[in-house]
């Protein structure tokens, strides 16, 4: 496992592709969907928490703990993936335009959507 400089550098380039990854992913699902509602941060979302308990499933089952991969993808890469600051935001600025039912579609969505992939990760995990 990386300590010091050589640990914030692999965190540092999971980073830099975990935010290259959603700028396409969250552009691409809106291009297809519109921005209607925020399909895009709720797709990284789910895969986000998807790949997350993928890791932790390995990381439990195949002793990963001191890999230098778990923070390069742990921390850097689904750290700058997921969005759930702009999750936050999007919600609350539906909110403000009164937006009610869009509001609550969005949190639910991304909850329930998010929960449920890290549960399937989970079970796949035990496989």
């Amino acid at each position: 496992m990386p300590t010091g400089l050589s640990l914030y550098c692999f965190i540092a380039a999971g980073g830099a592709v975990g935010a290259c990854l959603r700028y396409f992913c969250t552009t691409t699902i809106d291009s297809w969907f519109g921005k209607e509602l925020p399909f895009g941060t709720l797709t990284v979302n789910v895969l986000g928490s998807f790949a997350l308990a993928i890791l932790y499933g390995f990381i439990e089952h195949h002793d990963l703990a001191e890999s230098p991969y778990r923070p390069l993808i742990g921390v850097g890469l689904l750290g700058a993936f997921t969005t759930f600051s702009t999750f936050s935001i999007e919600t609350l600025t539906l909110l403000e335009n009164e937006l009610w039912l869009k509001a609550l579609t969005n949190v639910v969505m991304n909850v329930g959507a998010c929960l449920l992939a890290g549960w399937l990760a989970i079970e796949i995990m035990k496989g």
